[in-house]
């Protein structure tokens, strides 16, 4: 095969283009390089208020969204009534007929169950909040909260605890309303006050600590599985179905320290005692007596303990 040599021509106008080019190159970089930045000093970035319209603007979209998806799916709303109406009709009719008095002076045994009930469903909700969270991270809609220009995260907390309470709520009513049907009269409107405030602590507290599940957990069947596994034995290691005299020792300590049974206890005492005080009992324990208001700070101190206990995975999960 022949092989050509270039032409002088071609190597001469190679050799210009080359020229050109290192010298617009050398030109653009002296034009277009920068002055170094001065240093400054930069503020520490205010707190954000929790009082603040936007911080409320913020939790109220995020709680919208939730009720949005309840209104799409209502079979959870439908499940979530009909679930501890249905425990209260069966467990109410197996224990008809225990005798008077042996869960209390003056108390029937649909009295005694409906505030284990009320407490143990609103439990459940609590402690299930975290799974549309989960699923949020899972399919990339996490993502996409947490890369909005968000006055605090902590709206997103704040939304699924609010979301979770007027459920309860919801539930609560229904409870109320059957259990009084039931022949189990109604509490007082000091005592719905109460109740509300006891409910509201309880589910925070396990608000609090499913969302920080839902961010350790690597998926959701882990998350299922935990639940499945702490649900049924907190229920039964509380005085949601028996009273605690009817307990081993051993168990009564249990359940003495058994947060369902801080909540499930004073909701009890209003049930069926229309005037009540902060230092009334609500029941003995191996280690002393609890008050209304022991019951309430107690509630209180786990919160806070939860919260610390959570803190940094919170903090991970929605940096």
């Amino acid at each position: 095969m022949r092989r050509f040599a270039p032409q002088p021509l071609i190597l001469e106008w190679e050799g210009s283009m080359i020229d050109i080019v290192a010298n617009l190159s050398k030109k653009t970089m002296t034009q277009t390089s920068l002055p170094p930045l001065p240093t400054v000093i930069s503020a520490k970035t205010p707190a954000p208020n929790f009082l603040s319209a936007d911080f409320r603007q913020e939790v109220s979209a995020l709680t919208t969204r939730l009720f949005i998806q309840l209104r799409r799916r209502p079979t959870t709303l439908i499940a979530g009534v009909l679930q501890p109406l249905m425990w209260l009709l069966l467990f109410g009719a197996l224990f008809s007929g225990l005798p008077k008095g042996l869960v209390g002076d003056g108390q029937t045994y649909v009295q005694f169950l409906a505030a284990g009930i009320i407490v143990f469903t609103a439990f459940s909700g609590a402690l299930n909040s975290g799974l549309p969270m989960l699923f949020d991270r899972e399919f990339g809609f996490l993502n996409r909260i947490l890369v909005a220009p968000l006055v605090s995260r902590f709206s997103i907390i704040a939304a699924s605890a609010i979301f979770i309470i007027a459920l309860s709520m919801v539930q609560t009513v229904a409870i109320i309303s059957v259990s009084g049907l039931m022949g189990a009269g109604l509490p007082s409107l000091s005592g719905l006050a109460i109740m509300a405030l006891i409910l509201t602590l309880l589910i925070v507290d396990f608000t609090m600590l499913s969302l920080g599940l839902a961010f350790a957990m690597p998926g959701h069947q882990e998350m299922l599985a935990f639940i499945f596994l702490v649900n049924l034995p907190l229920m039964f290691s509380s005085t949601a179905l028996a009273p605690l005299a009817f307990m081993p020792t051993w168990l009564q300590w249990i359940a003495s320290l058994n947060p369902l049974s801080w909540a499930i206890e004073p909701i009890r005492y209003v049930y069926s005692h229309s005037v009540w005080a902060w230092d009334s009992v609500v029941f003995t324990a191996p280690w002393g007596n609890m008050t209304i208001a022991n019951a309430a700070i107690a509630l209180l101190s786990f919160g806070i303990f939860v919260s610390i206990f959570i803190r940094g995975t919170l903090r991970r999960g929605v940096a």
